[in-house]
């Protein structure tokens, strides 16, 4: 994947050495160039990463705050509701900040600046995930569960043997959405120093001084990225919904 995504950014850069902007220093065509552009795509596989991570551990923290409004018991409904207005009020790059700076201060636990990203990030996108499973799971037919309980089934059987199967299929194209997401907004870890891409792409504006060839690369970078997996997310709903 990283040389596709190689040839498909520097195509454009493999005639730009005579323009007003310097493009030479991200021209594959020189020893400079290359080795800029092998530092700024370094960053891919950390931004991958990190995105992948970030998913999964939210949707396991949103299924969980998302079971109990599924009960008839108003406490229960309300830490649901305010869980997530008040994770979804809270701005990430603040709650970076104040994972990796404050946390430390306030109860003495620290984490690395990796781990700080991910728990951010996954926090920050649970309040999402809890939504889309508690929609995913009201849409499924109130006879469903009466044919589960039918069959004797406990509520958590009736949630793990008929509901969630369905539930899953109908939720799957949203939780891909939000995966594009999260692949946008991890670039905010690059401020506690993790070397996603934004982080490589800071780096090296401060050693050669050209912010706009370098972050409008930065952007082809994020494009080529979301352009992708935004392919094969339709193209998994499309499989869905044959």
């Amino acid at each position: 994947m990283r040389n596709l995504f190689f040839l498909l950014l520097t195509l454009p850069l493999t005639s730009c050495g005579k323009s007003e902007l310097n493009w030479l220093i991200l021209s594959p065509n020189s020893i400079e160039g290359l080795t800029n552009l092998k530092f700024l795509l370094s960053g891919l596989t950390t931004t991958i990463f990190i995105s992948v991570v970030s998913i999964i551990i939210s949707m396991i923290i949103g299924f969980i705050i998302a079971v109990p409004s599924l009960a008839k018991n108003k406490f229960l409904t309300y830490l649901n509701i305010g869980y997530v207005e008040i994770v979804r009020a809270i701005p990430l790059l603040v709650l970076i900040l104040w994972i990796y700076y404050g946390l430390p201060i306030m109860t003495g636990i620290s984490f690395s600046p990796f781990v700080s990203g991910i728990i951010a990030l996954s926090i920050s996108e649970s309040a999402f995930q809890a939504e889309i499973f508690r929609a995913g799971i009201n849409s499924i037919k109130k006879s469903q569960w009466e044919a589960g309980s039918s069959l004797g089934f406990s509520f958590i059987r009736k949630l793990r043997l008929v509901i969630l199967p369905q539930a899953i299929k109908n939720i799957l194209p949203a939780i891909g959405n939000q995966f594009v997401y999260v692949l946008k907004m991890s670039s905010l870890v690059s401020i506690i120093g993790i070397g996603d891409l934004t982080r490589k792409a800071n780096e090296l504006v401060v050693t050669t001084y050209r912010p706009l060839e370098i972050y409008t690369f930065l952007i082809l970078e994020y494009l080529v990225l979301i352009l992708i997996v935004s392919y094969f997310v339709r193209k998994f709903e499309t499989k869905l919904k044959g």
